[in-house]
């Protein structure tokens, strides 16, 4: 269905995009038009979990009736998408318009629209089928999070790894102090073999492991979920056939453990472990961290120091609502950070530049080749990362919608060099023309360039306690 209109007027156009329509600026459009409409009433969206918990998001909706079902279908349906892959949660409850409530379930079941998030968030995430139902207002549940310590240890003789999708980091860690950091390159996306990954891991293991007298503990971090170190889903594995996945990648991080003789071993989501990196080496809390590397990641510190159980998935999170936005190829949905924020982004946005790379190169490879440019002063490279940079300025706006962010980190292979300085300008700027009150509140902040290819091995490193 065609996006409905909005006169949508950004202050700051990206240069090689400007088609782009930010989500905050269009559900800002909405809402007005529901100031002082009479058939404006609330709707509340609560997300429960498999272990119990649930979040919640209160709203406004037009009454749902004529040219406003268009409307509401786009409002509603995105805050849905952007909930159930930040969030998490087998079983969506809309509270307050049935109408509404039937139209997202015939969106999201699987021959519906979509079918690629039904099947995630239901059998794949949760082992359960994604359902979504009306619920009376009144009785909706009220929100019901937990939260949970995690990492910050630094005692002993550590391993921690971090799997990408172009390469795999490592690092050695003894009492806190990094003895030896590396990056390997490989190539997982469509590899079937189970033991290519398995053998690939293991190897990055063994290159810290030469450089510790003992291994105490091994962490590490991969885009993915992961539930108490069981892999749930992971598109470094999507490769794998599901009899092979189930058969040998599931509990692969067990298998790993076994090997390197039962030590404490914890995996979780990378960008846990990104937000984890910055809340440690800033010394703050009330992280937001975003990966920009061969995908995009995101992970949240709570003021607490705590995570929670959200997915934080933020690779399919839709920040461009314009009709014609890029599809992902996974996912196959428009307009999804993964197109924008990544190596991926970067090579969408290089022929728009006017670079032309060889068919058949790899997004790392040509990353590579533009930060080379970047370097070298070329325009056409500075333009691709002045136009990350302002669509990451409102996509700031709207996480924070969803998140109290006090510290917004951004790392990752996309951000090294020069490139990332020209995303953070930028970001900034939009924030102060169009959201002055974030960016009085929120500090854009980014690692030291050491951090950026080798600060989540770190961190990951410090996810296990030691046995006592």
């Amino acid at each position: 269905m065609p996006a409905p209109f909005m006169d949508i007027r950004p202050a700051i156009t990206p240069p090689l995009d400007p088609g782009f329509v930010p989500a905050e600026l269009w559900n800002r459009a909405y809402r007005a038009r529901c100031e002082g409409n009479p058939g404006v009433h609330p709707l509340a969206i609560a997300l429960e979990r498999t272990d119990g918990t649930i979040s919640r998001f209160d709203t406004a909706v037009l009454a749902h009736a004529g040219e406003n079902v268009a409307l509401n279908r786009q409002y509603v349906e995105r805050l849905v998408k952007f909930l159930l892959w930040a969030r998490g949660g087998h079983r969506v409850m809309i509270g307050g318009d049935p109408a509404i409530a039937r139209m997202l379930g015939e969106i999201y079941q699987p021959a519906g629209e979509r079918k690629f998030d039904c099947e995630f968030m239901g059998t794949k995430i949760h082992g359960r089928d994604l359902i979504v139902e009306a619920v009376e207002l009144k009785a909706m549940p009220e929100a019901r999070e937990s939260s949970l310590a995690l990492g910050r240890h630094l005692d002993g003789c550590r391993i921690g790894f971090d799997l990408g999708g172009s390469d795999r980091k490592c690092a050695a860690v003894i009492d806190g102090r990094v003895v030896f950091s590396e990056e390997v390159n490989w190539d997982p996306y469509f590899e079937s073999d189970p033991q290519y990954h398995y053998d690939g891991i293991d190897d990055t293991l063994r290159r810290a492991a030469a450089h510790l007298p003992r291994v105490d503990a091994i962490g590490g971090s991969s885009a993915g979920v992961y539930v108490n170190n069981e892999v749930r889903v992971a598109s470094l594995f999507r490769g794998v056939a599901p009899a092979d996945f189930d058969r040998r990648i599931r509990r692969i991080f067990f298998e790993l453990q076994k090997a390197w003789g039962g030590v404490p071993f914890e995996v979780v989501n990378d960008g846990e472990v990104t937000a984890l990196a910055g809340s440690m080496s800033m010394g703050e809390n009330g992280v937001l961290g975003i990966s920009m590397g061969t995908s995009v990641a995101g992970g949240y510190v709570t003021a607490d120091g705590s995570i929670t159980p959200w997915l934080n998935e933020l690779a399919f999170v839709p920040i461009d609502y314009r009709e014609n936005a890029p599809v992902d190829e996974w996912s196959g949905d428009r307009g999804c950070a993964v197109q924008y924020f990544c190596q991926q982004g970067v090579a969408r946005l290089a022929p728009l530049a006017g670079l032309k790379f060889p068919a058949g190169m790899k997004f790392a490879e040509q990353l590579v080749e533009v930060q080379r440019l970047m370097a070298a002063g070329d325009e056409r490279a500075r333009r691709i990362y002045e136009t990350i940079g302002v669509c990451f300025g409102y996509t700031i706006a709207h996480l924070a919608n969803f998140y109290e962010i006090r510290n917004l980190l951004i790392l990752g292979r996309a951000t090294s060099g020069e490139g990332g300085a020209v995303i953070m300008e930028k970001a900034g700027e939009v924030l102060r023309a169009e959201f002055p009150e974030l960016a009085e509140k929120i500090r854009l902040r980014t690692p030291e360039e050491k951090d950026k290819r080798h600060g989540q091995a770190v961190a990951a490193a410090s996810l296990p306690a030691l046995h006592r």
